[in-house]
């Protein structure tokens, strides 16, 4: 009987867990909605908002509306997504640019994008996005005031990382790509990108897997990647049998990747390229840089530091042999010219002294060889005694 009451505890606490947690994320994005945000005041209560992004409902925690009112009278509806993590946040940015807008990093927010209307930017795991209320044309009034109050609502949340996606990076040229690049947490956002790729269809999301999309001159490179090398080998796997099973049933070549390749834990596809010799050189270009954070004491951290020590001392005891090398065969070079150049000039001044003597008819010893050898043969004899 007490297993049985206890079980239905259990029970009814488990079915009630998620209705007291919703208020509670609620109440946590309401708070990041006050009543004033600098110059502008708040009109009514912040109210939920059911989720409408069906491509990344698990990732989002709360969706919180409020409108505000600025000292002119203008008015402009806040909607505030809080997710759980930092990369969902920024998959909805993606999704969410305006038409024919860019986004700009470090402007407002983490990233950002705007048009005369609309200010859309994502800040930790908060995705905001901020529309103007009244239908009436935009003036320039209504535009400093838009983008005071996104500045103002993002200066109040978590920076989380601070920083756009990793994989983002991974891109080849990502300076350039990012701007326009599409990002996807979950497997229904990756197909709504790309709906008449069924090879999609055999790829799992399990372990939080990412995906990155940018349109290139040779053709649309997805880039997916999975947390470890077993997720990674098993959609791998899956992925190649199903490349050949639609090549078999005869697909339409549209319809399937123009390469793939596994790339670390990264699975590539290059979609719409003119052959298949150019969709592997953009394959080429992604490089899989794997960054390892312990979560405690690193293990190896004596190893590495006896590995740099060991580097730099050898590097030092190298470079000053090499130098002092150099400094002696210089110093040996320069001597021996100079100690040439002396001893040339000594035998030139020797050459041109003119023979003298000095000894007054006395017998002199030719001791500095100044005075040239006499010749015996012109040497008066001994006289006869």
């Amino acid at each position: 009987m007490f297993f049985k009451l206890l079980s239905a505890v259990l029970l009814a606490a488990a079915c009630l867990a998620p209705s007291f947690a919703a208020p509670e994320n609620s109440n946590a994005a309401a708070k990041s909605l006050p009543d004033n945000l600098a110059d502008f005041r708040a009109r009514g209560p912040a109210s939920s908002t059911p989720n409408a992004a069906r491509e990344t409902e698990d990732s989002i925690v709360s969706r919180t509306t409020r409108t505000y009112i600025s000292h002119t009278g203008n008015a402009f509806v806040v909607v505030l997504t809080q997710t759980k993590m930092d990369s969902a946040a920024y998959s909805l940015l993606t999704a969410a640019l305006p038409a024919g807008q860019q986004m700009k990093l470090d402007a407002i927010g983490t990233a950002s994008a705007a048009d005369p209307r609309t200010v859309v930017f994502f800040k930790g795991n908060s995705f905001v996005k901020i529309t103007a209320a009244d239908s009436a044309a935009p003036n320039n009034s209504s535009e400093v005031e838009l983008n005071g109050l996104a500045g103002a609502l993002a200066g109040q949340l978590s920076s989380g990382e601070n920083d756009i996606p990793v994989l983002v990076k991974h891109l080849p040229n990502w300076e350039t790509m990012q701007p326009r690049a599409s990002y996807a947490v979950s497997l229904q956002a990756l197909k709504d990108l790309l709906p008449r790729q069924r090879v999609l269809d055999v790829i799992s999301f399990a372990g939080s897997a990412e995906a990155a999309l940018a349109n290139y001159d040779a053709g649309k490179l997805l880039i997916i990647e999975f947390n470890t090398a077993k997720i990674a080998s098993d959609n791998d796997w899956n992925i190649k049998t199903k490349i050949s099973e639609l090549r078999s049933a005869g697909e339409n070549a549209n319809a399937l990747p123009s390469a793939y390749r596994r790339v670390g834990n990264y699975s590539v596809f290059v979609f719409d390229a003119p052959s298949e010799p150019v969709a592997n050189e953009l394959i080429d270009q992604v490089k899989y840089q794997q960054v390892v954070q312990w979560l405690g004491n690193d293990p190896y951290v004596y190893e590495r530091a006896v590995r740099e020590f060991t580097d730099t001392t050898l590097g030092v005891f190298v470079s000053v042999v090499k130098a002092s090398g150099l400094a002696l065969v210089t110093c040996l070079g320069v001597g021996g010219f100079l100690g040439a150049l002396l001893f040339t000039r000594r035998r030139t001044r020797t050459r041109n002294v003119k023979a003298y003597t000095d000894a007054g008819g006395m017998l002199r010893l030719n001791l500095d060889e100044m005075t040239p050898e006499t010749d015996p043969a012109r040497l008066i004899g001994p006289g006869v005694r």
